[in-house]
Formats: structure tokens, C-alpha cells, sequence
């Protein structure tokens, strides 16, 4: 077996060629025979099932139909000139167009010939046609047909203008198994194929492509769904064995003065269960020797910071510098502000870093820091700037972890020759799918508990048309001395969305909230710094009874008087993120309201979140339903971004396959951490292949 063949690169394949490989390259990302391999069908079609001219419908994607051609004629001229053709059956006409490829079309159609015609509908003014369809001529009765399920791939219009239709790319796909046979390595070991009953690679291969039929092809689907997630799961899962082995950090191993005076004289209340336990699990990870990376979930108010600064103050007991970094100034500010009253007089040096702070002192703080004069170092992305030198970094925590680029993350990391233990945070519960492959290769805390005195917030459901009973209700919350956010999406008019805009808005509750009364600020990230500051100031203050806003406030904003959040337009907000603006409420000891503003017309899934947010509070229940109505392609950009690299499986669909596969991993590595058993060879090849790049898992 040729094991370099699948790297091949694509313009050696027969039919492709230098010119066409470059189109497949920039299109597709099909640079090798693997990749190429690897780009699977998105559904297949059934040549011997075809519907009738008449069935044709807005809802089919893409359909197989037969009928005689008539009446072919070229129209228009030089780049406007197309090809048109008249397909008839009993039941009506369709008019078949091309654009591309006009002569060659033009010499193979024949008239008064039965054609079978697979393509894609499209309604224009009122009657149905196809833009270069694959047709080819009806086999007479009897004579066998030479496949009957049709795989039907993506494809671009520049790839169809070059020849690349779903025909073409199943032509080279053809040509490229057709050569492949015997070079297609298996993958997975003989007795996890056996355990699950899965076929071989190459046969799984052959069938995803060419199946004879549905059940052979829902047998090649499931084992390379298997395939993936397996070796996705093995991937993380061997990192963080190989990490706990080999990943050498600073011994934290002492509780000090710093810790034992702020746990005795400035916890401001009792910690709760959850955050006990998240804050031994941290001290155990520093105490082994191993780098710590570990990711913390708590839902929004939990106490993550208050956790985060007793770690920060094990850091300094023994010794080292920690860092805070947060994703934006609002955030960090606020973050250095509660963590400066925690510690007053604890003896513990302090100090706020971000892209606004003043040139002289921040060159004061970075000659302090590099002296070891700095304990704690709060800040944003600034801190990850070269000339940021600390004398002794031995913790980092990362807040809102998922707003932050891997290679931001990574300069962190690579403050000292020996990591720092990391801690990333999040306020985002993570569904348990997306736990087991996102964040696979991390330990994991979670603070599943409110403090003490918390009450749950009410969310109430209110349509545009009682406007005036919530702006009543929002008057009793303000004569009771409450302050109140109202949200909205956007900041200027859209003309393609009908949503209520910023501006309008406060001009609406302006009218409604007169002056000298009330007083009402107005946040949106179009502002600049200073005024921004101002205005959030001014309502952290009291000084304003009501913050009109933009999602701005989604992170970072702490006013435990704020009692009521209004969200317009809630149903163009996704369910985390309006789980986090609701966040921003219920901090103090008094009840506290969210009410979803919403149009009379809300779709499906619209009136799916409202009810979900209406029924639970729960951070991770929110998750759970976020990722099964939205998918995770839209979860965070992780699908764009390449975290979520899956061709074939559905995190959400397939979680039973992940998990099974995440328990034979672990099961294996359990006994055999290093993959040394031949058994298990394949598997070692696969992960040495993988750790010849980057290792982005170690930076969390």
C-alpha cells in the first residue's frame, strides 16, 4: 500500500490538470486525492425515482425528471447569449438554460430524444427552469442502469462554468477511485472495527460515493461518522494524557498570608458549595507539578471572578505574578475595580492595563511589573504586547476566553520559559456536546450554583402592542428606586430589517420619560471611550434612571440596582446572548425582570426562544436548546473558524456516537497512554501526524 498517494496534489489526478486543480484549490480546498477523497456528497438521488414536470415545487432543492427535448435555440448575443431548451411530459413543460459551455451543449442535444434531467428548480416569472442541468438520454426498457443512486456534490458557479457540475466532480471522483483501489489506508484499528461492526475504510469510501444502495450507503456513512468524531476525541484526549505526562508547571503548594486574611477578613459572604469545590479542584491542578489548563463555567453572577482572585491569591503566596486579561475595557475596568475593594488592606500590589491607559503609566507599570513589583495585572489585549515582561508569571486567567484569537491566547502563554497555569473562563454555559470536542482537551470546573440572597429573574413575554402597560410598569420600578436597561440590535435604521433602531428608540422613551424626572443615558459601540465611560458611569452612579443601549452591555456591566431589562426585538437575539443580557439583572437582592419585546409575527424557532427563556433561567439547559435550534455552525463562529472540523457528523444529532466514542478512547489510553501496543499503531501514526502541528490545545 501506497501511503503517500492520498497526498498526491490534485493536478496529477487524470482530467484535472494544473488550470483546473487551481479552481479546485480556491473554490473547494481540494489541494490532494485525500482532500478530494474527503469531499463528500451532501445527499443522493434516486435515477429510478423522478417526479413529473407538474410536481415540481419551490420546496424541491434538487429533483430527477424525464421528458423529451424540443425546441432548442441559442438567444441573445456575445456575453448575454444563452442556450435554452424546451423539456416536454404529459403533465407540462421546463425550460433548461445554459450560460456556459453554449457549442459543446449545442452539438450533443438531440431532439425528440428522452432525456433524464437532474438539476436544481428555479421559479422565474411564474414558470420553473433549470440552469445547466446533467441530463442524459433514457435507457431503453430492460437494459440495465448503470447506477441508480446518484450522489449530488456542492458545487460554485465558477466550478460549473469549468466543467465542475455534481457530473464533474463525480467524474474525477470516478477517475480518483477507480486508481485509489488498494491505496487507501484503514485508519482504526481491527478491534474497534470489529467492536462496532464497522466496514473497512476503502469499502466505506467506495460507498459514500457509489453506493448500490441506501442501506450500503447508510453503512459507509456510519463508519466514517465514526471515523471522525473517534479520532477527533482521540486527538484531545491524547494532548491532555500526554500534557498531564509531560506538561511541566510551577508547584503552587502553599496557602499564605494573602489568601488566609482575604478568606478571614474580606470574603464578602459565605462561598458557596460549587465554589469550594472548583477552588480545591484548581489548588489540587497546582499543587501536581503539571501545568494546569483548566476551563471554568459558571452562568452569569455565579462568583467565576471571586474564584478566579482566590487562585490569583495561591499565586501570590508562593511567590509568582497573575494576570487577569479580559476581552474588553468596560470589562477589565470592572474587573480591577471589585477586585481593588476585595483587597484593600490585604498588602497586595494591583494594577489596571488597557489600550487607554495613559503613556506614563504605562511605562511605570511595565518597569514595576518586570521588577516584580506587581502582584496582580489586570487588563485587555495590551497585555499580550511584547514589551509587557513580567519577573515571575505563574497564573493566567482569561475571562470571556471564546472573544479572545488562539495566537492571542498563545502570546500569553509564552510569557514564560515554564507556563503559567491557565485558567480560562466563561460565562457562556457550554452544551455537553460541545464540551466533549471543543474544549476536549481541557479539565473542566463548572460552578452550578447562585450565591446566597440571589432570587431567580422573572422573564415576561410582551408584544409590541403593550408598549404602554411595560412603560407603566417600568415607572413603579423607577418611583421604587430601581434602574432599568433597555436593549436594542441595531444602532441606525436598516432598511432590509424591520427591527426598532437605537436612536428611534430613545427618542420614543424620551417622549415617555420626560425630563427633569427622569434622566436617561444612551450607550452604543460607536462611541467613543470617554463618552462611553461617561454614560456608564453616570448609571452606575444612579444619575440616570434608564440605559438605552446596544448589546454593548451584554459583558462587563455590574449595577446591582438595576432591576428590569428590556430586550427589543428579542427574537432576532440568539438564546445565549440573551441569556447574558438578562445577566446583567438580578445582581442585587431584590426581584428583577427581563421582558422580551417581540412583533406579533414571530417564526418557528422565534417563538422556540422566547418560551425557552420564558420557562428556565438555567445557563446550561439555554445551551442545550441554543445548540439544537441553531446548530453549531453558529455557535460562536465555530464551525467557520475550523474548531468544529467535521465533514460528515452532527454534533448535536451524532452526541451519542461522540460519547460512545469519547468512553472507548479514554478506555483505551487508559490502559495504553502512549499508544505503544501494536494494536493500537494506527492510532499512534495518527496522532504523531497530528502533533507535527501546532498544539493549540495547550493554550486552551
Amino acid at each position: 500500500m501506497d501511503y503517500s498517494y492520498l497526498s498526491t496534489p490534485i493536478e496529477y489526478l487524470r482530467t484535472v490538470g494544473p488550470a483546473r486543480a487551481t479552481l479546485l484549490q480556491r473554490e473547494l480546498g481540494i489541494h490532494t486525492f485525500g482532500d478530494l477523497l474527503e469531499y463528500y456528497p451532501f445527499r443522493y438521488l434516486d435515477r429510478t425515482r423522478f417526479i413529473t414536470i407538474n410536481q415540481i415545487a419551490e420546496t424541491n432543492n434538487y429533483i430527477v425528471t424525464k421528458g423529451v427535448i424540443t425546441d432548442i435555440k441559442t438567444v441573445g448575443e456575445g456575453r448575454k447569449m444563452r442556450l435554452t431548451a424546451i423539456l416536454r411530459d404529459v403533465t407540462g413543460s421546463l425550460e433548461l438554460v445554459w450560460f456556459q459551455g453554449i457549442k459543446w451543449v449545442k452539438e450533443s442535444l438531440r431532439t425528440n430524444v428522452e432525456y433524464l434531467v437532474l438539476g436544481r428548480p428555479t421559479l422565474f416569472n411564474g414558470s420553473y427552469n433549470i440552469a445547466h442541468p446533467d441530463l442524459e438520454p433514457v435507457k431503453p426498457e430492460g437494459e440495465a442502469v448503470a447506477q441508480s443512486f446518484i450522489p449530488i456534490y456542492s458545487s460554485t458557479e465558477k466550478l460549473k462554468s469549468r466543467g465542475f457540475s455534481t457530473k464533474g466532480i463525480s467524474k474525477i471522483m470516478s477517475v480518483l477511485l477507480g486508481d485509489a483501489h488498494g491505496n487507501i489506508p484503514e485508519t482504526l484499528p481491527k478491534h474497534i472495527i470489529s467492536r462496532f461492526g464497522l466496514m473497512g475504510r476503502e469499502e466505506a469510501m467506495f460507498n459514500i460515493h457509489f453506493p448500490k444502495d441506501a442501506e450500503t450507503n447508510a453503512k459507509a456513512v456510519r463508519r466514517l461518522k465514526f471515523e471522525e468524531v473517534f479520532m477527533m476525541q482521540l486527538e484531545y484526549l491524547y494532548a491532555k494524557t500526554e500534557r498531564r505526562e509531560k506538561g511541566r508547571g510551577f508547584v503552587f503548594n502553599h496557602i499564605g498570608n494573602y489568601f488566609n486574611s482575604f478568606y478571614k477578613n474580606n470574603l464578602p459572604f459565605e462561598l458557596t458549595g460549587a465554589q469550594k469545590r472548583v477552588v480545591r479542584e484548581i489548588y489540587t491542578d497546582m499543587r501536581t507539578g503539571k501545568q494546569m489548563n483548566r476551563l471554568l463555567q459558571g452562568d452569569v453572577g455565579s462568583g467565576k471572578t471571586l474564584v478566579a482572585l482566590l487562585c490569583m491569591l495561591i499565586a501570590c503566596d508562593n511567590g509568582f505574578q497573575a494576570c487577569l486579561m479580559a476581552p474588553t475595557e468596560i470589562l477589565a475596568t470592572q474587573h480591577f475595580a471589585n477586585i481593588m475593594k476585595f483587597l484593600q488592606n490585604i498588602g497586595i500590589e494591583a494594577e489596571l492595563l488597557t489600550g487607554s491607559t495613559k503613556p506614563a503609566s504605562k511605562r511605570k507599570i511595565k518597569e514595576r511589573l518586570q521588577k516584580g513589583e506587581i502582584q496582580i495585572l489586570i487588563g485587555t489585549h495590551a497585555l499580550i504586547e511584547k514589551d509587557v515582561v513580567f519577573a515571575n508569571l505563574g497564573l493566567v486567567v482569561i475571562d470571556e476566553q471564546h472573544r479572545f484569537g488562539v495566537e492571542q491566547r498563545a502570546k500569553m502563554w509564552a510569557k514564560n520559559t515554564i507556563p503559567p497555569h491557565i485558567l480560562v473562563m466563561t460565562a457562556t454555559p457550554i452544551p455537553r456536546t460541545l464540551a466533549m470536542t471543543v474544549y476536549g482537551d481541557l479539565d473542566c470546573s463548572i460552578i452550578d450554583e447562585l450565591p446566597p440572597g440571589r432570587k431567580p429573574i422573572r422573564t415576561l413575554h410582551q408584544y409590541d402592542g403593550d408598549r404602554l402597560k411595560v412603560f407603566g410598569f417600568m415607572k413603579r420600578q423607577i418611583s421604587a428606586g430601581h434602574q432599568i436597561y433597555v436593549v436594542y440590535p441595531l444602532i441606525n435604521e436598516s432598511e432590509k430589517l424591520d427591527l426598532k433602531d437605537l436612536m428611534d428608540g430613545y427618542e420614543s422613551i424620551s417622549r415617555a420619560f420626560p425630563q427633569p424626572q427622569y434622566q436617561i443615558s444612551i450607550v452604543h459601540g460607536q462611541m467613543k471611550a470617554d463618552a462611553k465611560d461617561y454614560e456608564m458611569e453616570r448609571f452606575k452612579k444612579g444619575q440616570t434612571h434608564i440605559m438605552v443601549s446596544t448589546t454593548v452591555i451584554e459583558v462587563g456591566v455590574d449595577v446591582p440596582n438595576a432591576s428590569v431589562m428590556v430586550i427589543e426585538n428579542a427574537e432576532r437575539f440568539g438564546l445565549s446572548q440573551l441569556h447574558q443580557l438578562r445577566g446583567r439583572v438580578g445582581r442585587g437582592a431584590e426581584q428583577s425582570y427581563c421582558i422580551l419585546m417581540t412583533s406579533d409575527k414571530l417564526t418557528t424557532d422565534g417563538r422556540a426562544r422566547i418560551k425557552t427563556m420564558v420557562e428556565t433561567t438555567d445557563g446550561f439547559k439555554i445551551a442545550e436548546a441554543d445548540l439544537k435550534l441553531r446548530g453549531p455552525g453558529d455557535l460562536q463562529g465555530l464551525q467557520q473558524s475550523g474548531v468544529i472540523d467535521l465533514k460528515l457528523a452532527d454534533i448535536v444529532q451524532d452526541e451519542n456516537m461522540i460519547r460512545v466514542a469519547r468512553d472507548t478512547v479514554n478506555e483505551i489510553l487508559s490502559s495504553d497512554p502512549r499508544l505503544l501496543s501494536p494494536e493500537n499503531s494506527l492510532l499512534k501514526r495518527y496522532v504523531q501526524k497530528k502533533s507535527a502541528k501546532i498544539n493549540w490545545g495547550r493554550i486552551s
